[in-house]
């Protein structure tokens, strides 16, 4: 029976830095991201659905999906982006259960890094959940250097998110991700020799 660690945190708190150590140990990680980019490239489900909905303004000249100009779009406007995660959620949720169903034949633990983890319930589907935690200065930091959005853009971004604080209470694992790449390694680390160990 394998067992699946689900890994989640806040917009820009370094979950790739994870998923990286992860992968250079061996062990397999669905990154929901990559899944929702393949799926939105042109013909796919998803790009498809948000063609339907949002019509061809949210495209680039190239025809491939301006990420962009619809995230802009939708994080200023609650309608919208209630019905963007509508028609998102559950063509996502059906390909990642594909692919989960797939790696539970081959793998004895494998992770799945799935940043809305709580936010969408996917909590029934893991054994053990690990949060990629960071402080809110650092978090607000990073999204803005990374994403090139000003602080109140940032804020907006974080705000809509379910807060670190309260991911803390629900996660069964906390890495510590504030500090140097090699701190959180090690502690990756031991995390991993305690869940070989049950």
């Amino acid at each position: 029976m394998a067992r699946i660690i689900g890994i989640t945190g806040g917009i820009a708190s370094g979950k790739s830095t994870v998923t990286g150590s992860l992968r250079q140990q061996g062990y397999q990680v669905i990154d929901a991201d990559q899944v929702v980019h393949e799926l939105q490239e042109p013909g796919e489900r998803l790009y498809q659905a948000l063609l339907s909905a949002f019509g061809p303004a949210i495209l680039q000249e190239n025809g491939h999906l301006d990420r962009a100009k619809l995230g802009a779009m939708i994080f200023g406007d609650p309608e919208l982006l209630a019905q963007s995660s509508q028609i998102q959620n559950q063509i996502i949720r059906e390909e990642l259960a594909h692919r989960r169903d797939l790696l539970a034949e081959t793998e004895s633990i494998f992770f799945m890094d799935l940043p809305l983890l709580f936010e969408l319930q996917y909590e029934d589907w893991f054994d053990q959940i690990w949060l990629v935690d960071v402080t809110k200065e650092t978090q607000l930091s990073r999204l803005m250097t990374r994403n090139s959005l000003s602080q109140e853009e940032a804020e907006k971004r974080i705000a809509a998110q379910l807060s670190l604080r309260e991911k803390r209470k629900r996660a069964d694992v906390l890495i510590d991700n504030n500090g140097t790449v090699e701190e959180t390694r090690h502690q990756i680390h031991d995390s991993l020799r305690k869940l070989e160990r049950r």
